[in-house]
């Protein structure tokens, strides 16, 4: 039975209104919390970086954030982050933030924009995201990245695009023609994720994202839905969900959190009590803490062992 869908109805402009000037005002709502959490590594942020090729459909930037390691220490995590907005709005300064704080933790945060529905359909969107993992493969020894250690973090429609990307493999077809082993990720925090697109009703989110109605094209919403793409091979994942949205419901992290658990992949589901979409978004912090020690865990080297330590080392798992 489908849940009834919320994304355009509840999409008001007063909301967005209140959502954008607590942004820009530097809202203490997202860092709530961060007092007590890991020292904080001194940042830099470079700018408006050009990711895409000079022959995409049209350009596309990310903000960078680099965090202040020395010159000759261990290779970096990075992540690529990914703001929300219904697929057709808002901006990747959103997620300024979140991205900051990552680099405070020791990640290179590649905060970045991508297409907009209805002018562009599903899957542009995702092929954004596979353009920016080559890139970040590409800067990787500039920027001291190690490129097994590349996370996803998004919320609502940047995390569905994040969880996407990661449940690809090679038997996708979504994987060609942009995909492939580089655009592979380590992990993902996904926050207000829509994981199952045929849950919801039609609606005009929906329908200008993918094209038309479930009943028009049944395939191309099962191809946009990471829970009806999840193989065995996904990352872990790292999920938290509102217990009172009503734009995306938390079904949708149920029944997802129920089907890793069922492949056996490595994730947790955090649930903030009496917080909708909007007040998850912006109390975020306790989440991103508590999903950036569950990814360090799963991403941290295995121990030295005394046959390792003699020079007889175990090949690295495959992604």
């Amino acid at each position: 039975m489908h849940v009834a869908s919320r994304l355009s109805r509840r999409l008001a402009i007063p909301l967005l209104l209140l959502l954008h000037s607590l942004l820009l005002a530097g809202c203490a709502a997202y860092p709530l919390g961060l007092d007590e959490t890991p020292a904080a590594l001194d940042t830099r942020r470079l700018d408006a970086v050009t990711y895409t090729p000079q022959n995409w459909p049209e350009p596309l930037q990310a903000d960078v954030y680099l965090p202040a390691t020395a010159d000759d220490a261990e290779l970096r995590p990075a992540a690529l982050v990914v703001h929300g907005g219904g697929w057709q709005r808002r901006e990747r300064a959103d997620m300024d933030a979140i991205a900051e704080r990552l680099a405070q933790r020791g990640y290179v945060a590649v905060n970045i924009d991508y297409r907009f529905a209805p002018t562009y359909r599903f899957p542009a969107q995702l092929y954004d995201l596979q353009q920016a993992m080559h890139w970040i493969s590409d800067q990787a020894e500039r920027l001291r990245i190690d490129t097994d250690r590349i996370i996803g973090v998004g919320y609502s429609s940047g995390a569905h695009l994040i969880s996407l990307l990661a449940v690809m493999n090679a038997d996708n077809p979504l994987d060609s023609p942009y995909g492939g082993p580089e655009t592979r990720l380590a992990g993902v925090l996904a926050g207000g994720t829509p994981t199952d697109l045929l849950r919801f009703d039609d609606g005009r989110l929906l329908t200008d994202f993918i094209g038309g109605t479930q009943a028009e094209y049944p395939a191309r919403y099962r191809q946009a839905s990471p829970l009806l793409q999840l193989g065995d091979s996904a990352p872990p994942f790292f999920l938290f969900h509102g217990n009172l949205d009503g734009l995306v419901p938390i079904e949708q992290a149920d029944v997802f959190h129920a089907a890793l658990d069922a492949r056996g992949i490595p994730n947790t589901l955090y649930r903030l009590t009496l917080r909708g979409h909007y007040t998850t978004f912006l109390t975020a912090g306790p989440a991103i803490e508590a999903g950036l020690d569950f990814l360090d865990r799963q991403l941290a080297p295995p121990p030295i062992t005394a046959q390792s330590a003699s020079g007889i080392m175990a090949p690295s798992p495959n992604r």
